[in-house]
């Protein structure tokens, strides 16, 4: 049984006449520091020398530092960097001025349940995980909703952690839509497999063998775009509405017969199988050894394979595609710089 908060269990009261410090100001970054300055929070953001976001960052007024400065002059640090550059930056940055009675934060878990990161026992270390891109975490704040969180609490000399948790996720407008408690185990574990087995490798893959399947057959590159990705998100908007009942209801009998009787034609018991083998890659951490490696050596296999996907028949029909469609962000083909 899983333990659910909302805002009447979440108190500010735990983080006003504390300093907080967003590290970074990417897509989480952002919206954590300015929705917790709008919640009337003391918030500073630390930025690495030359960062682009400076600008951005102070004008949205906000105040920035070196993130060294920042781990300094802070009692709550949230660590909002891509996890491959989190350790370097906490060994050279952040571990130097940390300070009895600190609390380390992190929106997802991959560096202290690997190992990578081991603060002193005398640190509090909790993990705030809004389960949405920051933008939306900050739009929905702006609206006067929220974005369901994650928390969870890795070390509590404090005895009060779990507070410092629950009234950040309300700072940034969780607790509106629900907050629920699990550990850096979970959160990390889960977090992986779904992004590997079913959000990005398993979409990914099923998409790209769909449209190669027609194209092979001979149907035009344009039909299969739109057949096997294009309408994608009208099929997920609806799971994301009402869940697997709602898509099914939504379509066609036609589809809803065809998607039932040959979908398990696609999942079969080998690719089950393949499933547990790679969520058994994530729980002993052999994904993560590889993961460390390859970014040891440049991520040499990751640019390999964004050329390979950048290159392939279904990316250059899309972006051609693309531009007839005026209403998507991003401008022409959509691909950010």
């Amino acid at each position: 049984m899983i333990n659910m908060y909302y805002e009447q269990e979440s108190d500010l009261s735990y983080l006003r006449g504390r300093q907080l410090a967003v590290l970074g100001y990417g897509s989480q970054g952002h919206a954590h520091a300015l929705n917790l300055h709008e919640s009337g929070l003391e918030v500073c953001v630390g930025l690495r020398e030359g960062s682009k976001s400076r600008g951005a960052a102070e004008k949205a007024g906000l105040a920035v530092k070196t993130v060294a400065e920042a781990s300094a002059w802070a009692h709550v640090i949230m660590v909002l960097l891509p996890d491959q550059h989190q350790k370097a930056v906490y060994d050279q940055d952040i571990a130097p001025h940390l300070k009895s009675g600190n609390t380390l934060a992190f929106a997802h878990g991959f560096n202290i349940h690997y190992g990578q990161i081991a603060p002193p026992e005398d640190i509090n270390v909790m993990m705030i995980a809004p389960k949405s891109p920051g933008h939306l975490v900050r739009r929905t704040y702006q609206e006067g909703q929220g974005v369901p969180c994650l928390v969870a609490v890795h070390q509590d000399p404090a005895g009060n952690t779990m507070q410092l948790a629950l009234a950040w996720a309300k700072g940034i407008g969780g607790a509106k839509a629900g907050v629920i408690e699990t550990n850096f185990k979970d959160e990390t574990e889960t977090d992986l497999f779904g992004e590997q087995a079913v959000l990005c490798g398993g979409s990914e893959e099923l998409i790209r063998a769909g449209f190669e399947t027609l194209v092979e057959a001979g149907y035009p590159p344009e039909l299969a775009y739109f057949e096997c990705l294009h309408e994608l998100k009208l099929i997920v908007d609806l799971y994301y509405e009402g869940g697997l009942a709602r898509m099914n209801y939504s379509v066609s009998d036609t589809a809803e017969y065809g998607g039932m009787t040959r979908g398990s034609r696609i999942i079969t018991k080998q690719t089950r199988q393949e499933m547990k083998q790679i969520l058994k890659e994530v729980q002993e951490g052999s994904f993560a050894r590889e993961w460390i490696r390859e970014n040891e050596a440049g991520q040499p296999e990751l640019e390999r394979l964004r050329k390979e996907y950048q290159n392939s028949q279904i990316e250059k029909v899309g972006a051609r595609l693309r531009k007839m469609m005026s209403w998507l962000p991003g401008g022409s083909g959509n691909v950010p710089a």
